[in-house]
């Protein structure tokens, strides 16, 4: 993919050139990409990766994403790079897709969380591939979310400046993420392909790619790390629950008679109850997952600063088109299951 700089405004330019020659010394920078923001450092400098890991009071063997700017120099990063690994990234590079390779001699191990493998993409931002085009093709950017380990994903400069500001050496603002969910992580394993992590692109996406089918990890062990894996993780400071229609509202009645405030957030058009008081507030997202998927972080952002007792979020729906949407709310409710509302 060629990069656009028409597209680009001088001034934006001048802040991607500064945070190149910011990221070469040492520097961390946040920076956008189409899933969300990332928080990056010079995949080579050991001293700017502990930075990132200390920055986000992150474990040491979570590895993280490496970011390079264009398919031609994914050989310097990987190696052993199967067939189905190369059908992929041609066809959905610069995108939301993540391959889990055999990483070459030029990632460090502590990158990868002391693995042989390493999670590698291109993003599809402008931003994102002006920074890595300026940074040069010996040099790649090792990035996990822009935000403290496992809270909510930032997909707005405002998310990233109100967790990390006075933490890192700059923001670059490259608006509001156009997916807003993170990348779809896949793992090969001889003639084996597997999503570890469901995301941007469908399982059924890639199958029709490949014209096979693929084994979804998502709720067993995977013998590989991949960054957004633990059972809990993405979650706001404000406890989280999921409950099917028929229930949500019951609930949040329930709490307010405690006087307990709660935020209800549906995605169904369903008919509203009598809402009586001012302790429940009802948000209604997109019924549609690549629109709910882009405004879901926004929304728990906005309303876990909001003085809630609890968000109570609508189950999704079981199709296959909502499965990164399911899997970012299990998790994100998961440290809030075994709480008594």
């Amino acid at each position: 993919m060629m990069l656009d700089k028409d597209k680009l405004s001088q001034e934006k330019l001048d802040q991607i050139i500064t945070a190149a020659r910011l990221m070469k010394t040492g520097g961390v920078v946040a920076f956008p990409t189409e899933t969300v923001y990332g928080l990056g450092a010079d995949v080579t400098n050991a001293t700017a990766i502990r930075k990132v890991y200390e920055i986000k009071q992150r474990p040491a063997n979570h590895p993280l994403i490496v970011h390079i700017g264009e398919i031609a120099l994914l050989k310097s990063w990987a190696q052993a790079i199967p067939e189905s690994a190369w059908i992929l990234a041609n066809h959905f590079w610069p995108g939301p897709l993540t391959l889990i390779l055999k990483r070459s001699q030029h990632i460090p191990d502590y990158v990868t969380g002391g693995q042989d493998t390493v999670g590698i993409r291109v993003p599809a931002h402008s931003v994102a591939l002006a920074l890595l085009h300026a940074l040069g093709p010996d040099k790649a950017i090792a990035a996990p979310s822009a935000n403290l380990y496992g809270k909510i994903s930032p997909t707005s400069a405002a998310h990233v400046r109100a967790a990390l500001d006075k933490k890192i050496d700059m923001i670059l603002d490259g608006g509001a993420c156009t997916i807003g969910l993170e990348s779809t992580i896949v793992g090969f394993n001889r003639d084996t392909v597997s999503v570890l992590r469901p995301g941007g692109i469908s399982v059924s996406a890639i199958e029709s790619v490949l014209n096979k089918t693929v084994v979804l990890c998502q709720n067993t062990k995977s013998a590989t790390r991949v960054s957004g894996s633990l059972p809990a993780h993405y979650a706001p400071t404000t406890p989280l629950r999921l409950y099917p229609t028929e229930m949500i509202f019951q609930t949040a009645r329930r709490l307010s008679a405690r006087n307990l405030r709660s935020v209800v957030i549906t995605w169904s058009d369903i008919d509203l109850p009598e809402l009586n008081g001012s302790n429940i507030h009802h948000v209604r997202l997109p019924n549609k997952p690549t629109s709910y998927g882009k405004h879901l972080y926004a929304t728990l952002h906005q309303y876990d600063h909001a003085a809630f007792d609890y968000i109570l979020m609508e189950t999704p729906p079981e199709l296959p088109s909502w499965l990164a949407i399911t899997d970012r709310l299990q998790r994100a409710s998961f440290s809030h299951i075994s709480s008594t509302i």
